[in-house]
């Protein structure tokens, strides 16, 4: 297979702030691009499905006046992220603001889940995201002013049987943001990972589930996540958990044991296998 990125790569002679979003073809992603356009962001959007980025930034340039620019790419590959920055650096692009975003999660029984696409989520996941990361900081740390939003997942914070290598993933997300949210702590750049819990978008097609839903929470609308999502990143949160029965479950796991915890989460994935 050919993963050579083709871009659309347009002027960037009115400097407004950029922000660079990865998966952002659908679901969050998609809406995080609208917010950012909203206010008055160029953006980079960056999927493997051409058609949708290129819908999605005509919508964005028409509706708001700014400039969308198109990178196709798999962040399965692991020598994706290279390509990514040096497309952004070789089309004179400075990114302010990276949103890693793209992910995807897996249901089953970690003895039965094929090991093939572990391996690629993990790639995308977790892998990627630290390689964009780390490339796209260091143009941030010249100007001494950036941001990097990273979405997790409410999973981030709870050991999850039935999606183990998933929620194992997202804890790697929200401990790495943490960790490099100190570290740039002086220099003005910021770091913020956004935790939704269950939110109305592809996610369960795609790790072949019946459904997003969990007991006892609301299934939040993407486009709320997205905005919340934007606030909480100016802010300068290190950690957004959307939602009022989000942010009590996320402070309640910490009073009960671990291995109880995991029984528990079993009980409620099973019902959405």
């Amino acid at each position: 297979m050919n993963h050579e990125p083709r871009t659309d790569m347009a002027s960037n002679a009115r400097k407004r702030p950029t922000a660079l979003i990865t998966g952002a073809s659908a679901g969050i992603g998609a809406e995080l691009a609208k917010v950012f356009a909203a206010h008055d962001h160029d953006v980079v959007l960056v999927a493997r499905r051409r058609d949708a980025l290129e819908a999605l930034a005509g919508t964005l340039e028409g509706k708001h006046g700014i400039t969308a620019t198109v990178i196709v790419d798999d962040l399965g590959d692991p020598e994706a992220p290279e390509r990514i920055f040096a497309a952004v650096r070789d089309a004179r692009i400075d990114i302010d603001v990276l949103v890693n975003n793209a992910g995807f999660g897996l249901g089953g029984e970690f003895s039965e889940t094929p090991i093939e696409r572990e391996i690629t989520m993990v790639q995308v996941n977790v892998t990627a995201l630290m390689h964009l990361t780390k490339l796209f900081i260091a143009p941030m740390l010249k100007r001494r002013a950036g941001y990097v939003l990273n979405v997790a997942s409410t999973a981030a914070f709870f050991p999850g049987p039935l999606q183990s290598v998933y929620y194992a993933s997202k804890a790697f997300v929200l401990s790495f943001s943490q960790a490099v949210a100190e570290e740039l702590a002086p220099s003005g750049i910021s770091v913020t990972c956004l935790c939704p819990g269950p939110t109305e978008t592809e996610f369960a097609r795609v790790a072949g589930m019946k459904s997003v839903r969990l007991p006892n929470l609301d299934v939040a609308d993407a486009g709320d996540v997205a905005e919340f999502g934007y606030r909480a990143m100016l802010a300068g949160w290190r950690v957004a958990v959307p939602g009022a029965r989000n942010k009590l479950v996320v402070q309640a796991q910490r009073f009960v044991p671990r291995r109880l915890i995991a029984r528990a989460m079993r009980r409620m994935q099973r019902g959405r296998l």
